[in-house]
């Protein structure tokens, strides 16, 4: 299969055509993603300057935070500036650039989330050997295997899209540069390149999700050894994990395991674990933990008085 390629810039067609519909979007996504970029800022703020969160999870949480200010920043900004835009365009590389990014950190996240369940698991069923398993070093270990995980998930991505003739028509149905309506601007068969990808995104995403579900029935089952108030407290953590766990391999799963299309409703799953997604995140773990919301009460309490004298 040569490489050829006439196509050097994208037109994107957007999530929906009606000029109005477009500016309320934007003016509901905008404060979204400043919310998005806030809320996980400063829980990473947080987490790296208050002494009462230096255990591990707080640690894996303030590197999940961080992956998703990148992973919505990666698609977002570039959204809503086409959303006020009469033609949205973006370079053939820059969609190449958007789809390593958009996987890279996306998986990413799913190798922290693992982590993070690993390591509750060992709080939990394994408390004595807590301290000496998970080490300083190992958690940095452990941090570090997802980020590159994530680096050689989407490099296999682009590899497999980057041979791939384009010759025209150079419309992506869709609001950003992903894989799926990509390949259907390929003028030749991409159905072995479908099934590299259904196997590297959308079978890994259900192991994974089954992975992680796995690890939290164990946590739960071992919880009956549990004090009342051990239990209270470890069912209120793994709510937290779970819940984040639901809401964002639930649309990838949706999306990735399916043949590929181009209707609304998956455009706007998408824009589900896209936008929605990532500014839920440091709601649940901040409200449904007692310690980060006192560490963020007290931090940025004395912030404010110390700039009030």
């Amino acid at each position: 299969m040569g490489s050829i390629n006439n196509v050097t810039a994208l037109i994107i067609t957007g999530l929906f055509q009606d000029p109005e519909v477009q500016k309320v979007c934007f003016v509901l996504f905008l404060p979204v993603y400043l919310a998005t970029v806030l809320g996980n800022g400063l829980i990473v703020v947080t987490v790296n300057i208050s002494k009462s969160l230096r255990s591990p999870m707080y640690f894996f949480l303030s590197y999940l935070s961080l992956v998703e200010i990148c992973y919505s920043s990666t698609v977002v900004p570039k959204f809503i500036s086409d959303l006020l835009a009469k033609v949205k365009t973006i370079s053939f590389k820059g969609c190449l650039a958007q789809i390593f990014f958009f996987h890279f950190f996306g998986v990413t996240e799913i190798l922290l989330l693992t982590v993070m369940a690993y390591d509750r698991y060992v709080a939990i069923c394994k408390p004595l050997y807590y301290t000496t398993i998970m080490s300083r070093t190992v958690c940095h270990h452990l941090v570090a295997g997802s980020w590159v995980g994530g680096f050689f998930h989407s490099i296999i991505q682009i590899f497999i899209t980057i041979p791939l003739p384009f010759c025209g028509p150079n419309v992506i149905d869709h609001y950003f540069c992903d894989l799926h309506p990509l390949f259907k601007l390929a003028c030749t068969d991409t159905f072995v390149v479908g099934v590299i990808m259904f196997v590297n995104s959308g079978l890994f995403s259900v192991f994974s999700f089954l992975f992680l579900v796995s690890s939290y029935v164990v946590i739960l089952f071992n919880l009956r050894n549990h004090s009342a108030e051990g239990r209270r407290k470890a069912l209120s953590t793994c709510a937290s994990h779970i819940m984040v766990v639901v809401l964002f391999f639930g649309p990838a799963i949706f999306l990735y395991l399916r043949p590929a299309s181009t209707y609304t409703e998956d455009k706007l799953v998408a824009v589900f674990y896209t936008v929605i997604t990532p500014m839920l995140n440091p709601i649940i773990y901040t409200l449904r933990n007692a310690e980060v919301k006192n560490a963020v009460k007290k931090l940025w309490g004395k912030k404010v008085n110390s700039s009030l004298e």
